[in-house]
């Protein structure tokens, strides 16, 4: 997935817009925030609210283009659970969007339960 949507970035965007791209490639870790040990965990999300995320972001200065996905369901230790890429002109435009988005997404977006 992050191979296509970069190979499709570099494609489709303009080469003055295009100078870093960054992915992250979210997934579910054995121990939890606090410590604790997780088995599993349950996962959904707000569809409307990433695509008005990633909409609003890509129109931030020097945003070439956003790419998100966030996986649903029962997941295991190892699982993915999201890939977020962004794609700019300079780090100081990509930076703050690809870590604002991120954050964006796990404490707004994503509703998960760790089992």
């Amino acid at each position: 997935m992050i191979e296509n949507w970069i190979k499709e970035i570099k494609k489709e965007c303009p080469a003055d817009m295009l100078g870093m791209i960054l992915y992250h490639n979210g997934i579910v870790r054995a121990t939890a925030k606090n410590g604790g040990k997780v088995q599993s965990m349950n996962l959904s999300y707000d569809k409307e609210k990433l695509a008005a995320a990633v909409r609003d972001f890509k129109k931030r200065e020097g945003i070439a283009d956003i790419r998100a996905w966030i996986n649903e369901g029962h997941l295991q230790i190892g699982d993915d659970i999201m890939k977020v890429c962004v794609a700019g002109r300079f780090r100081k435009d990509v930076l703050p969007v690809f870590q604002e988005l991120i954050t964006m997404i796990k404490t707004e977006i994503v509703k998960e339960e760790e089992r």
